[in-house]
Order: structure tokens, then sequence, then C-alpha cells
């Protein structure tokens, strides 16, 4: 991203505010299934585990795709790339709200993924090139902050507007915000060009270098945890004894505590550092996880503790982000948008492999994925310190 014009680097923080309104689409998208995965299952007629298998297709395919097209991408001007994708992901969810059978619904899932998956790397590097190097930690928490204000009010209005019209008006209402944000994204960013096309082996060859090698495996592990539950976020917090009718007020809670994690993140990792950053994170989600499956083992549901502990679950989840891209790019400095694109990779994998992980738990009762997702949490934990510098 070296050829963005001098005049776009000094608009600072403040461009990154519309990648940030794109970050909030492609965020509504990916996450609102949580809020009525159990509604979608039984209209599809399909089991919840198997309604779940569309989020881990939708993570896999970012996974694979964010790469690929990062490559294939490369020249486009950047605001027609930014567009064009959250077009995509509009009728993708179009496909999705129409969708009459699980299939045509996976189908459309990988549309979705493909769309999101051209536009957050995207939006990342762009970000981090708008800014001088001792704000870049600020600037990727704005743009990971659209994400996390989708947690916060995207998630949970799905959920309502599932509730009182249907999960398929609800997908409906996602695929015109993403339509709309496109239309704002055109209108306000400015005009700014490609980058010279990195072939996909040369993207791939930095996974060999052991700097690189060494972060990544903790993105998959931090996002893996909380995903272990998120997807299946309905039944596990009915289990403390959250009734169905106020999931809306937990996911908005999990969402508040992402909002503020990420953008304290990202101020305490320009000062303090992206280590001592991700060790508080892990830490916090191990023990809020950790305490979530202890209520659910033994039927004690304090209310209180519980909204507490979904906050917590939800700042420490999205704490690691901006950490974990600025080692990154402080690992590959003339890579960063590759960087950052594998970093949205490994993202998904692990929202992917932790969906995966609570389905497969899922027959067990919900206190089993919450053991589990602590003791990832604590594994990433363990990770860290091993390979933290």
């Amino acid at each position: 991203m070296s050829n963005i014009p001098n005049p776009t680097r000094s608009r600072g923080l403040t461009a990154t505010l519309v990648l940030a309104l794109g970050t909030f689409a492609v965020g509504t998208d990916a996450f609102i299934v949580a809020g009525f995965l159990p509604a979608m299952a039984d209209s599809l007629e399909v089991t919840t585990a198997a309604a779940g298998q569309s989020v881990t297709t939708f993570a896999v395919a970012y996974a694979v795709l964010a790469p690929v097209l990062a490559t294939a991408t490369a020249r486009i001007p950047r605001r027609a790339l930014l567009v064009a994708a959250l077009v995509l992901l509009g009728i993708a969810n179009i496909g999705s709200a129409l969708a009459p059978n699980l299939a045509v619904l996976i189908v459309s899932r990988v549309l979705a993924a493909a769309g999101a998956a051209a536009y957050t790397p995207s939006a990342g590097a762009v970000s981090a090139a708008l800014v001088p190097v001792e704000f870049r930690g600020r600037a990727l928490a704005v743009v990971v902050g659209g994400l996390t204000v989708a947690t916060a009010l995207g998630v949970p209005l799905g959920d309502l507007a599932g509730e009182w019209f249907g999960w398929r008006a609800a997908l409906g209402l996602v695929a015109a915000l993403c339509l709309l944000v496109g239309v704002g994204v055109y209108l306000i960013m400015p005009a700014l060009a490609g980058s010279a096309r990195i072939p996909l082996r040369d993207r791939l060859a930095l996974l060999r270098r052991r700097s690189v090698m060494a972060v990544l495996p903790l993105t998959v592990l931090g996002m893996g945890a909380s995903y272990t539950v998120y997807a299946y976020s309905v039944p596990a917090l009915n289990a403390v004894g959250v009734p169905e009718n106020s999931t809306m007020l937990m996911l908005f809670l999990y969402g508040l505590g992402a909002v503020l994690g990420n953008l304290l993140s990202g101020y305490a990792t320009d000062n303090w550092g992206p280590i001592r950053v991700l060790t508080c994170g892990y830490l916090s989600m191990t023990l809020a996880l950790a305490l979530l499956a202890w209520f659910a083992w033994t039927g004690t549901t304090p209310q209180v503790a519980v909204a507490i502990l979904v906050f917590a679950w939800g700042a420490s989840t999205w704490t690691q982000t901006p950490p974990q891209q600025t080692r990154l790019i402080d690992a590959a400095p003339q890579e960063a948008a590759i960087v950052v694109s594998l970093n949205a990779s490994a993202i998904y994998l692990g929202i992917g492999a932790g969906t995966l992980l609570g389905g497969a738990l899922l027959a067990f009762g919900p206190a089993p994925i919450f053991t589990a997702a602590a003791a990832v949490a604590a594994l990433a934990t363990l990770y860290l310190r091993i390979t933290a510098p």
C-alpha cells in the first residue's frame, strides 16, 4: 500500500471511520446467524448443529479465499474493490434469505465469505497505511471496531428482527445494509490506487517465516476458544439460566464488551505493547469461560454474574485483534497487506474450528462446550507465553 498518496495519509484516523462502516456490515453478516440459529434449523428441518455448519462453511471459505482474492484483486483500485465486495455480500445475503434448504444456504454463505474476504483485509491494510506508525494500533482498532460494533448492535438487532419477522427477513435486512454501505463507501472514500500484484506463492511464502508463523496460530486458538460457544450461544446461555427472551440482552452485553475491549486494546497496544495486552486478554477469556462452565455444570445461575462474565467474554475475544495485527506488521513491515490478509484467514479459521468443535459437543449439552472453550483459551495463554519474544 506504499502507493497511497500523502494527502490521503494525512486524513489519519478520521478516514478509517469510513472503512469501519463497511466492517460493520461485514460483521453483522458474519455473526448474525448465532442469534437465530435454532429458528433457522427448525425452518430448514435440520438439527441446530447442522445449521451451525453454515457458520463453519462461511469461516473456512473466508480463510481459504482471503489470500487468493488478495492476489487476484491486488491491482484493482481500493474503492472499487471495497464497493464490489459489499455488493457481492449483499447479493449473497439475498440468496441466504431465500434459501429453500441447507444446501442452497451453504452455497450462499460461501459467496458471502468471498465478499467478506475481499473487503476486510483490504480495509485493514488501508487503515494501517493512512496513519503514522505510532497510531497504527488505534487505526486498526477503529476498523476492527466495525466488526465489534456489529456484535454489539447488529447481532442483537438481527436477533430481534428474527423474532419479530423471521430469520429470512433478518438476512434480507443485512443484504440491504451491505448495499447501502456500499453506496456510502463509494461516495465518501477517496479513490485509491491498487498495489503491485504479488503472486500467491509469494504471499504464502510468508508462512515459512518463523516470526510470522509464531503469531498466526495464536489467532486461530484465541478465536476458536470464543466461537466454540458463540455460534451456539442461545442454547449455551439457556444452560446458565438465561431465558430465550433475554438472549438479545446477553448478546448486546457481549458486543458492548467487544467494542470496548477492541478500542482499549488499540490504545493499550500503542502504549504498553502487544504481549501485555494479549496476556491480559487470554487470561480474562479463560476465567470468564471457566466460570460459565462451572455455572452450567452445577446448575447455579446468578444472573448478574453471568451478565458480567458474558461482557468479559466479549471484551477478551476482541482484545486480541489489534495487538495480533500489530505483531504481524512488525514482523513483516514491507508486506503489511499480506500479513493482515493472513491474519484475517486465521481469524476465520479459528471461528470455523471453534464452531465445528462446539457443534460436535452440542449433543452432550452446553456445559462441555463452555469447558472446551475455556480449555482452548488456556492453551492460547500457554502458547503466547512459550512463543512471545
